[in-house]
């Protein structure tokens, strides 16, 4: 699981994180299925899909064998990186979830709970982070701080520092995708064509890392090399492999939604809609 791990922390943090997603797939179905009977047209089946896929992403970053081979290989925890900072946020968030998960509470629960999300400090502080600006600054940075080599190996020996890796990895990659994905009934900071800069902005930075990554001639995490034990040669190999699996697959996760972004603002339905709504209002 983690390098030279504590045994008590490695299981508590494993054990906590399938509960919870036990417990958010729970939760999350019984307040679908109320308001399915509600607003059968805004929650369907798509919705369901979307939200227990996510939940099954971010257990196999955390919880399947994936985490034990990110210990040997960089390549596999790039895989990990893809699904706590792209793949789980964005299917989760596709999902709607704030208010089915609100409503599957047991009523005590949600009344207490509810006015924290809907209102007050908390609300104001979430929609201050999710802000496009702001998230997309938070995430860079965060993408780019837990790479470097000091901090990126010690998290690999200290299970603690491992566990809040993961945790603002799955965090900015939620606070990233929320302006992208909107879900209801959230309203957008930015129109949807602000979205196109912002996912090819992070799709830079990203680009950028994977390039050092992919075209480095030294191994830039030794405890890799250490670890596996298979030598110099070997360790780089599987560091330009981890530079190809975030260089291609996180930059499809940013390029195709901006490509249908953009393909939804130059149809002929969005213009005429558009024309419409200005010869309405001269």
């Amino acid at each position: 699981m983690l390098l030279h791990a504590g045994l008590p922390l490695e299981w508590v943090g494993l054990a906590t994180a399938v509960i919870g997603i036990k417990a958010g797939a729970v939760v999350y179905t019984a307040g679908w299925r109320r308001y399915r009977r509600k607003l059968p047209g805004r929650f369907t089946g798509t919705q369901l899909a979307a939200f227990v896929g996510g939940l099954v992403s971010l257990w196999a970053a955390i919880a399947s064998p994936l985490d034990k081979a990110a210990d040997k290989f960089l390549s596999a925890h790039m895989v990990q990186h893809i699904l706590l900072l792209t793949v789980a946020p964005a299917l989760l968030l596709l999902g709607h979830p704030l208010l089915p998960l609100l409503r599957g509470l047991p009523e005590v629960l949600r009344r207490t709970i509810a006015p924290f999300f809907l209102r007050g400090p908390l609300r104001r502080a979430g929609r201050a982070l999710a802000h496009p600006l702001v998230a997309l600054l938070l995430s860079s940075v965060v993408l780019w701080v837990w790479h470097l080599p000091g901090l990126f190996q010690l998290a690999l020996r200290v299970p603690a520092v491992h566990l809040a890796e993961h945790a603002s990895f799955f965090v900015s990659g939620l606070l990233f995708w929320y302006p992208v994905v909107q879900p209801w009934p959230s309203r957008p900071r930015w129109p949807s064509g602000a979205m196109i800069p912002y996912l090819l902005t992070a799709d830079v930075m990203n680009t950028v890392l994977a390039a050092v990554l992919t075209f480095s001639d030294r191994v830039l995490y030794p405890a890799y090399e250490f670890q596996s034990r298979t030598g110099a040669a070997t360790a780089l190999s599987d560091q330009v492999l981890a530079g190809v699996i975030m260089w291609v697959p996180m930059s499809l996760a940013y390029l195709i939604p901006a490509a249908l972004l953009t393909m939804r603002m130059l149809s002929p339905a969005r213009r005429q809609w558009a024309n419409a709504k200005g010869t309405a209002h001269p």
